[in-house]
């Protein structure tokens, strides 16, 4: 392998990808724009350096999905959780670092490595053809240059510059007893049923109160730079709705008309929350019209007043900020490529995921994506019961797409997220006590969790078994 692999950002995603290329026996050309050019949130010039917090999260592999990201990633040589385990520091069980030594770490061990060249300079457009293989790992914060060159080629509405999010909810925490399946007068889309919502009925005091918490709650304030980037039209906050008068909302997205409660069929709701379909595999439910400003904390404390949710369980909250990031499930394919242009790829929170650790994880597999075609391999698809595989199906198609029903107030079908056991297949078989009894509660959840990082294991194995000797991670 002659020709170097280029990458665009040096972010924990292109960190990442550089040094498994670089491992691998690629070579690699970095390029990171810092300190040529700032951006409104990094403050050093450093490769991978952490700008919102230290922490990586819960580092628990047996019970929680994001620690069993982090496992994987270790199995598969990882630079970005070997320099996260290297400097450490106190934090529960969680994985929080030292934020300067972590960003020296990652920038010494890619500066010293022999297959890997860092070029100080702003890409402002879309990389050369001449370049050949790139991956662009440009972050949340892409430049405006390259944004609009990557908009131009794949369509205006190919990127969110402002993201609203609604919250999602797993699917096995809504009380079927107070909510019902049913689409508005039983109307079936493309692909649906006319039972194609999970529907939340409020009555008038229910409803009235809801609307003074939205309107109390605490929230979030804009970032600096996000302060000036306008909503996109029919993405308004929730509360903001709910300020502009007591009725909007259930004019809007919580009209009751067109349903029918089979719990009461002889009452009317004042106000209804919809629930849609988040994934293909119908383990998550997307709030409609919820994208919020709210502080996290208050979404939860509020979102569980309404029945049928007062258990729900949160696969993600609420937000509005600023984030430019892909419709990745119509504009890459299963290895990340471009299809207008195969020979970029794409890579960290621009595909569409959340955080930090996904960020590098998606870096990790555009690069070992990367250095198997340049070498003329073929890598087999990650199995979608790992952290990994369902992240990366997550990004390449595992939504479902929006209808029309939801009216103005729908979210992009495609929404960024941080890996949770939502994203992965359902057990064949759900965890029973010695006895053979199905569990219910919190003891069911643990076991459920286990199964599921168990089995992830096992699968990740066997993939790296069957796997390109010179792709496997070291032992």
């Amino acid at each position: 392998m002659t020709d170097p692999i280029h990458i665009v950002g040096g972010g924990l995603a292109g960190s990442e990808a550089a040094w498994q290329i670089a491992e691998g026996g690629g070579r690699v050309v970095l390029h990171e724009m810092r300190p040529q050019r700032a951006t409104e949130a990094h403050h050093t010039d450093g490769l991978a350096e952490l700008v919102c917090s230290n922490s990586f999260r819960s580092d628990d592999a047996n019970g929680n999905a994001v620690g069993l990201l982090h496992q994987e990633m270790r199995a598969l040589g990882s630079l970005i959780m070997r320099a996260a385990d290297a400097n450490q520091v106190p934090a529960g069980g969680a994985l929080a670092v030292d934020r300067e030594a972590f960003s020296q770490g990652v920038t010494a061990a890619l500066e010293a490595h022999p297959n890997v060249r860092i070029v100080r300079e702003e890409v402002a457009g879309l990389p050369p053809e001449e370049w050949g293989p790139t991956i662009l790992a440009t972050g949340p914060l892409t430049s405006p240059a390259l944004a609009e060159a990557v908009a131009a080629l794949t369509g205006k509405d190919a990127l969110a510059f402002f993201d609203a999010i609604a919250p999602i909810v797993h699917r096995d925490s809504i009380d079927m007893g107070r909510a019902w399946f049913q689409s508005r007068y039983d109307k079936a889309g493309p692909g649906g049923t006319g039972a194609d919502y999970l529907n939340c009925p409020m009555d008038r005091a229910q409803y009235d109160a809801f609307i003074a918490a939205l309107i109390a709650g605490e929230k979030t304030s804009f970032k600096e730079w996000e302060a000036t980037t306008p909503y996109f039209d029919g993405c308004l906050p929730i509360e903001v709705m709910a300020e502009r008068g007591p009725e909007t909302l259930r004019h809007g997205p919580m009209k009751p008309v067109g349903l029918t409660n089979p719990h009461d069929p002889t009452v009317k709701p004042c106000a209804i929350v919809q629930l849609r379909q988040d994934n293909a595999l119908g383990t998550l439910f997307n709030m409609v019209g919820f994208q919020t400003k709210l502080r996290h904390a208050e979404q939860v404390r509020i979102f569980r007043t309404i029945p049928g949710l007062e258990n729900a369980e949160f696969a993600r909250l609420g937000g509005l900020h600023r984030n430019t990031y892909l419709d990745s499930p119509r504009l890459l394919d299963a290895t990340l490529r471009l299809k207008a242009r195969p020979a970029l790829r794409f890579a960290g929170q621009i595909t569409g995921c959340e955080g930090y650790v996904e960020s590098a994880a998606v870096g990790l597999m555009a690069g070992r994506f990367a250095l198997a075609e340049a070498a003329g391999q073929t890598l087999a698809p990650l199995p979608p019961t790992t952290a990994l595989g369902a992240l990366i199906g997550h990004i390449t198609g595992g939504h479902v797409e929006a209808d029309a029903e939801a009216g103005a107030n729908a979210p992009r079908s495609f929404q960024p997220m941080n890996v949770n056991f939502g994203l992965f297949p359902p057990l064949e078989r759900m965890p029973r006590n010695e006895t053979g009894k199905r569990l219910r509660g919190p003891e069911k959840a643990a076991l459920k969790k286990r199964a599921l990082t168990d089995r992830a294991r096992a699968d990740l194995a066997a993939w790296l078994g069957d796997g390109e000797a010179p792709l496997r991670a070291a032992e």
